[in-house]
């Protein structure tokens, strides 16, 4: 199996600063590109998912002055060092050493704590919090984790499926049918999420898995994507660019942008290629929920 993984994070038209982020790493070459720039581009034209997998996260920060700039990159910094064996604070517990969704389990929980503490340590970094989605494929799997309200779809044979649900109060509301789905775009409440890292002491991260296909495209966002363009929107553009999922990350971006850009915008796209990957039977994707009890 091989993947091709682009990505775009843009500072959109209103923002001062970039409070998104994202991680690309590749655990059998140890190679990583993380974001935080006021723009900026990354490419994995062509990987071969060895052993030891791959790791695609978004996190999108919040807080005042730099602390949402800091709380993504701390997010992202610290699930790397700690899956790299580099974070001369933290050894992996033996139970998280069996598979890298534990692994990667265990490392969110961390990027919680360090964030949290950083938060009631540092007056300038009070409150401060970040969104975390992350994709790992390894073997024959794609596992996700989230925590907030950063997004996953999956595109498969010319159909998307968003593949997270989002933790925040409009989601709530849609499920105990007090709201339509329709409604929650133009909700006033719409940017309040239910957990973040660094927000609590404690965080519940929602996991899942699926099977890839051959030519599965995974899309990975912030909300500055999600809250401008809807699903068949994402669909029209990555499709119009074909087998270009550069142009397509640029696209998508510069449509948010179009349409108001009053947030930082990140996305990831990553296309599931080779010969030994079976191809899709049916345009459905069944997601498997996960338990870390």
């Amino acid at each position: 199996m091989q993947l091709e993984i682009h990505v775009k994070s843009d500072v959109g038209r209103v923002r001062r600063g970039n409070e998104d982020n994202f991680l690309l790493l590749n655990l059998d070459s140890a190679r990583f590109e993380t974001g935080g720039r006021p723009t900026v581009s990354a490419d994995f034209p062509a990987i071969k998912l060895g052993e030891s997998g791959i790791v695609l996260s978004v996190s999108d920060g919040m807080g005042g002055a730099l602390a949402g700039e800091v709380a993504s990159q701390m997010a992202v910094e610290t699930v790397r060092d700690i899956l790299l064996g580099e974070d001369s604070e933290i050894t992996l517990q033996p139970d998280a050493r069996d598979s890298l969704i534990k692994q990667l389990y265990f490392s969110v929980l961390q990027a919680n704590r360090h964030i949290h503490r950083k938060g009631r340590t540092d007056s300038q970094f009070n409150g401060m919090g970040a969104t975390l989605t992350c994709a790992a494929a390894v073997g024959n799997s794609v596992y996700l984790l989230q925590v907030g309200d950063s997004r996953a779809y999956l595109i498969r044979g010319g159909k998307i499926e968003q593949i997270t649900k989002d933790q925040s109060l409009v989601q709530q509301l849609i499920d105990s049918n007090q709201i339509l789905p329709e409604e929650a775009e133009r909700h006033a409440l719409r940017n309040v999420i239910l957990q973040a890292l660094g927000a609590q002491s404690e965080i519940y991260p929602v996991g899942c898995s699926f099977e890839p296909r051959r030519d599965d495209v995974l899309l990975l966002c912030s909300d500055g994507l999600s809250n401008k363009l809807n699903a068949a929107d994402l669909l029209e553009f990555v499709l119009r660019a074909g087998e270009d999922l550069t142009a397509a990350c640029n696209e998508l971006v510069r449509e948010a942008n179009a349409r108001g850009g009053e947030d930082n915008i990140t996305v990831i796209l990553a296309r599931f290629k080779g010969d030994d990957l079976p191809a899709p039977e049916t345009e459905t994707v069944e997601i498997i929920p996960l338990s870390f009890e």
